[in-house]
């Protein structure tokens, strides 16, 4: 499947970046991770208010990194559109990015949700929640993360495998609050709270709760608004059951973590991929490019959507998200030794 992907979206992008090099118009070839279709609206009215087009090509965040490794040097990706801080960070790692200096992303992205050297940049957070059976949990009973360690909550806790990135970020940034002893103890008492082996998908953990498998399960804020909002027919009724929890509002704060971009080393059109990046901090961008996923917007005084701000304001951690990157070894070491699959 791998190499299929690689072999059409190739032919795909050739013809349309061959058509790029052989006009004289202002473009910006942008490798993205997220097909919405609010992102549509969104490169369309950047086109309008600038004048470049924005060309496309979509895949898996990992295989648009290796593809621009594989292009090297005439690589025509400008900008690298993906998800979570640590993957931003591992796409960093292996040189993708370079340093961008904006005063206007600096004045528009907090700086706990962009590279300390603008090597990438938030655009959009999602909160990693815990959720719980209304029926089985009382409201209170579970308020932080430290709580799914408790050993009253054996054989009921539902949480996603140690190789998600979103596992890892949570549990680096937990590495940097706490340090690396006290998050793998934290991490050893969860995996004795598991009601079953991890499985994919942070949607799964919110259907165990449904089908009463488990009556705790961590998830990222934006799958239970789905679940609430156009849920597939076998989940329709299951969000009525669940309670949530945005953690730790007594202390640090609740875990967040972004989407984000940012201006690849050898970009070709390296001053529209800055426009386009700076384009995104717009309030009409920020609305567009959180409710493709149902996201928060990063700027401040931007709404989320309503079905987003219906969850309620909540205190968030606010450290840098690129300690997500750097604690992701000791994360995965952790993992690997406590026997969290």
């Amino acid at each position: 499947m791998k190499t299929a992907w690689f072999v059409t979206t190739a032919i795909l992008s050739a013809t349309v970046l061959s058509g790029v090099s052989a006009s004289a118009e202002e473009v910006v070839n942008v490798y993205t991770e997220r097909h919405y279709q609010t992102d549509d609206a969104l490169y369309a009215n950047f086109t309008k208010e600038t004048g470049i087009k924005v060309n496309l090509i979509e895949g898996k965040g990992a295989e648009l990194v290796e593809r621009i490794k594989s292009e090297g040097e005439n690589s025509p990706a400008d900008i690298l559109v993906t998800v979570d801080a640590g993957n931003l960070w591992r796409a960093d790692q292996d040189g993708i990015f370079k340093s961008v200096s904006s005063d206007e992303l600096n004045a528009r992205v907090p700086a706990n949700l962009r590279h300390p050297d603008g090597n990438w940049y938030g655009f959009s957070t999602r909160a990693r929640m815990i959720f719980f059976d209304k029926a089985k949990v009382k409201e209170g009973e579970v308020t932080s993360y430290e709580d799914l360690a408790d050993p009253k909550w054996k054989g009921k806790v539902c949480i996603r495998e140690s190789s998600n990135i979103y596992n890892q970020s949570l549990l680096a940034s937990i590495v940097e609050h706490k340090g690396e002893a006290a998050a793998e103890e934290w991490a050893k008492a969860v995996v004795d709270n598991f009601a079953r082996e991890p499985v994919k998908g942070d949607t799964n953990q919110l259907r165990g709760i449904g089908s009463g498998e488990c009556e705790i399960a961590v998830a990222n804020s934006y799958y239970f608004v789905r679940l609430q909002t156009t849920p597939e027919e076998q989940d329709k009724g299951i969000a009525d059951k669940i309670g949530y929890v945005f953690p730790n509002q007594n202390d640090r704060g609740t875990h967040v973590n972004i989407s984000g971009a940012g201006v690849v080393k050898t970009a070709p059109h390296s001053e529209a991929a800055v426009k386009f990046l700076e384009y995104l901090t717009s309030a009409e961008a920020q609305n567009y490019f959180a409710d493709g996923n149902n996201e928060f917007p990063v700027v401040e005084g931007v709404a989320a959507n309503a079905a987003v701000t219906a969850l309620g304001e909540f205190k968030k951690d606010t450290v840098n998200v690129s300690v997500y990157g750097t604690n992701q070894v000791t994360a995965q070491k952790i993992f690997d030794r406590v026997g969290w699959k």
